[in-house]
């Protein structure tokens, strides 16, 4: 951890005791709110006092942290290079502080970065925002769409919990398995596949859609299909769930969605349908570093996606 304790003792720089945690919490809220306005709002500060502790965390690290850009404020190369181990930092030191003992959720200050498929968010965002509401008000959610390019953002601190297909096999993350999914099929109403007996050769015959954050073309559905010697049309690729929905309302496409997209497709007015293959379980789950497993609020978020995630 050489660079995390060069960022905590170069902000301990500022007096002769050493560390100063204060420092490193308003710098973890600062960097995350981009703001000085809304780092005092968090903090229960007034806007010159946390102008002045920015002051000194510049001061402290020989940086300017939050640089004005017309009438917002952005952060420099170096506080987006330590963004991450800030907020590490900061959550262990929470983590010893706190003890064993049971933590007061109310009490909570904290911003959490969901990483996952978008259909996450749209399927049980709503009911997650209302839990922490509740039980955590002081607790903010925030959800990321998984990228193209596969990063270690759970180790780098980029993402607090990941949910979903779990495909990491890193020594440094925990998964927890919450259960398996299946693929279904998704079409507007009246599509001509909903009449008749559906065999996988007129699954096969028609026109199809994917859903791909890699833009892939092909997926478990082919290698089904390839195995009964047939092989299907894909059209074109969609990198998000919601937009592949909005097409197949207008054409007479074929999408594929996992059930826990159920509650979205139903809204919009499309009907599912089983595919006649026989495909591999999609199992779902979620993953984490270890440094959060001793973390009551990050114990209570996990608690939350397992009671709410639909199944």
């Amino acid at each position: 951890m050489r660079v995390t304790q060069s960022v905590a003792e170069s902000v301990g720089e500022t007096g002769p005791g050493g560390l100063d945690l204060n420092l490193l919490v308003a710098l973890d809220v600062l960097l995350d709110e981009q703001s000085v306005r809304g780092a005092a709002r968090r903090l229960h500060l007034s806007e010159p006092a946390m102008s002045r502790t920015l002051g000194r965390i510049r001061k402290a690290l020989g940086d300017q942290i939050l640089v004005r850009a017309g009438r917002q404020m952005v952060p420099t190369a170096y506080a987006l290079a330590v963004q991450a181990e800030v907020g590490a930092v900061v959550e262990r030191a929470r983590a010893l502080f706190a003890g064993q003992g049971e933590v007061d959720l109310r009490t909570v200050s904290r911003t959490f970065t969901v990483l996952g498929h978008d259909v996450l968010a749209a399927s049980f965002g709503a009911a997650l925002f209302a839990r922490a509401e509740e039980q955590a008000p002081g607790v903010r959610i925030r959800f990321l769409s998984e990228s193209h390019v596969d990063v270690p953002v759970l180790r780098e601190g980029t993402a607090d919990l990941e949910v979903g297909a779990i495909d990491t096999a890193a020594p440094e993350v925990v998964v927890e398995h919450l259960y398996d999914d299946r693929m279904i099929a998704a079409v507007r109403p009246g599509h001509p596949l909903l009449k008749g007996e559906l065999t996988p050769e007129r699954f096969a015959a028609a026109d199809h859609i994917n859903v791909s954050r890699k833009g892939r073309f092909q997926g478990p559905v082919d290698a089904a299909l390839a195995e009964l010697g047939l092989r299907r049309r894909v059209v074109g690729v969609l990198g998000t769930v919601p937009a592949s929905l909005f097409v197949l309302l207008d054409t007479d496409l074929v999408g594929l969605v996992n059930t826990w997209s159920g509650p979205l497709v139903e809204r919009l007015g499309l009907v599912t349908f089983e595919i006649p293959l026989a495909l591999p379980p999609l199992p779902l789950g979620m993953a984490w570093h270890p440094r959060h497993d001793g973390d009551p609020a990050h114990a209570w978020l996990r608690g939350c996606v397992r009671e709410l995630l639909p199944s």
